[in-house]
C-alpha cells in the first residue's frame, strides 16, 4: 500500500472538506478539516496536505517546519477519513510526513501531540519512534521523534 501527499489546492480543497472521522472519534478529534484549512491560510508556518491512495483522497494533515512556540517541526494534525481507517493509511501517511519534514529542514527531531484518550494514536506514534516527552500541552500528550 502506498500513500502520496499532495498540496491542497483549488482542485482538491472541496473534497478535503468532506473528510470526517466517526461520531465516536469526534470526541477525541473534535476539530474539522475546514478549521485546519483556515488555520493554514492565516498562520504562515502551517502547511496542509491531502493524503491520497490511488488518486483517492483518504486523509488530511497539517505540519509545520518551525513552530513559533518552540522552533521545532511539528506534525500538527493528521486524520484519515472514517471510510479508510484501519487499512494502514495513517501509518504510511505519518511515515511520508516524517520523510517530507526531514528532507525540507535540517532538524534533529519532530514533535507530535495527541489527546491522552486517543490511545490508538499514541500506540501508532510510539511504534514509529515517537517517545513520550513527559509534557502535556493544551491537553495533549507531546511526543518526540529524535534522529541524527
Amino acid at each position: 500500500m502506498k500513500v502520496e501527499l499532495k498540496e491542497v489546492n483549488k482542485n482538491n480543497w472541496y473534497e478535503c472538506t468532506r473528510l470526517s472521522v466517526s461520531e465516536e472519534q469526534k470526541k477525541i478529534f473534535p476539530v474539522s478539516v475546514v478549521y485546519w484549512m483556515a488555520m493554514a491560510r492565516y498562520k504562515t508556518h502551517l502547511y496542509e496536505l491531502a493524503v491520497y491512495n490511488n488518486n483517492i483522497i483518504v486523509g488530511f494533515c497539517v505540519y509545520s517546519l518551525k513552530s513559533p512556540d518552540d522552533g521545532n517541526p511539528w506534525i500538527v494534525s493528521i486524520m484519515i477519513d472514517k471510510k479508510y481507517q484501519k487499512r494502514g493509511f495513517g501509518r504510511e501517511a505519518v511515515k511520508e510526513i516524517i520523510n517530507l519534514i526531514k528532507s525540507s529542514c535540517n532538524c534533529k527531531k519532530i514533535m507530535i501531540g495527541h489527546r491522552p484518550e486517543n490511545t490508538l494514536a499514541g500506540k501508532l506514534y510510539e511504534s514509529l519512534g515517537f517517545n513520550d516527552s513527559g509534557q502535556i500541552v493544551d491537553g495533549e500528550v507531546i511526543r518526540c521523534l529524535k534522529f541524527d
